[in-house]
Order: C-alpha cells, then sequence, then structure tokens
C-alpha cells in the first residue's frame, strides 16, 4: 500500500513539473517570429553588402544586430514554453531572398525596403496579437518587449529610399 502512494505521489510530482504544451497560437508565433527572425538577419547581411545608399546599409546592419539578438531572446522563452523554434525561413521567405540575392545598388535598395516595410507590418501585427493574447506567459512577455523596437524598424523602412513606396 506504501508503494503504490509513493508511486503515485512520484507520478504526481513528475506530471506536476512538465510544462505543458505549447497552444497552437504559441507554436505559430513562435514559428513565424523565429523565421522572420532569420529571414531579417539574412536580408540585413545583403543589404551590408548589396546596398547603395549609406542608410540601406546602416538599416541592414541594424537589423543584423536587433534580429540577432531577438532570436537568442526568442530561444530562452520558446524553449521554457516547450514550442518548437525553427531554423529555417519558410518558402516565401526564400524566395524573397533569391530575388534580393540578384539585385545591386540602386535597384536593391528600392526592393529592400519596399521588403522590410512589408515584414515589418507582419511582424508588428503578430507581435501585438501575441502579447495581448497569447497564452504562454514568457512568450507573451518577449512579444512585448519586442514589439516597441519592431515598431522602430518599420519607421526607419518607411524612411529608407523607397521604402514608403508601395
Amino acid at each position: 500500500m506504501n508503494l503504490r502512494l509513493v508511486l503515485a505521489s512520484a507520478i504526481l510530482i513528475a506530471c506536476g513539473s512538465a510544462s505543458a504544451a505549447p497552444s497552437a497560437m504559441d507554436s505559430d508565433f513562435v514559428m513565424k517570429a523565429g523565421q522572420a527572425g532569420i529571414a531579417e538577419v539574412a536580408a540585413g547581411r545583403m543589404a551590408e553588402k548589396q546596398g547603395q545608399s549609406a542608410a540601406t546599409k546602416a538599416f541592414g546592419k541594424r537589423m543584423v544586430a536587433d534580429h540577432t539578438k531577438a532570436g537568442d531572446a526568442l530561444k530562452v522563452a520558446a524553449e521554457k514554453s516547450g514550442a518548437q523554434v525553427p531554423t529555417t525561413t519558410s518558402h516565401d521567405q526564400k524566395e524573397a531572398a533569391e530575388k534580393l540575392a540578384g539585385l545591386r545598388g540602386e535597384a536593391f535598395d528600392k526592393a529592400y525596403a519596399e521588403q522590410m516595410v512589408k515584414d515589418h507590418e507582419e511582424a508588428v501585427a503578430l507581435f501585438d496579437k501575441e502579447s495581448t493574447s497569447g497564452s504562454d506567459s514568457d512568450l507573451r512577455a518577449f512579444a512585448g518587449m519586442t514589439l516597441p523596437t519592431l515598431q522602430d524598424h518599420l519607421k526607419m523602412a518607411k524612411a529608407l529610399p523607397s521604402g514608403g513606396a508601395k
């Protein structure tokens, strides 16, 4: 009888200490945020090399720094929630990167600025939704802390040469 009680207690303790699986919304957030971050770092590196204007090059450098930092923070929050962090971009992001890779100079600057506006509009909406509606407190906090930086990126992207053009 005592053995059963000990086993039952051990099972309850083990189950209680295991983190619950992340919600579908939280998992989707981690996937999309992770993929977007990877895409922003890669595009930022391209901007540093292929951009014509100093503004494009500087923005690219900022994207590499900020999105690398955010990616590291996402990994920590996702690990706590049990969500899987992606290691590659989406198919659409790969296609966008391939288009940018083939451009240089002013053509690159224009396409990059337009892509950054689009990407950051999507990211702001994604992070805003997670920060207010996510079920995991660590992911909600991460989204809320990262959102102002993404809003700043969107303003900066719109200020780039051709960034406001749609």
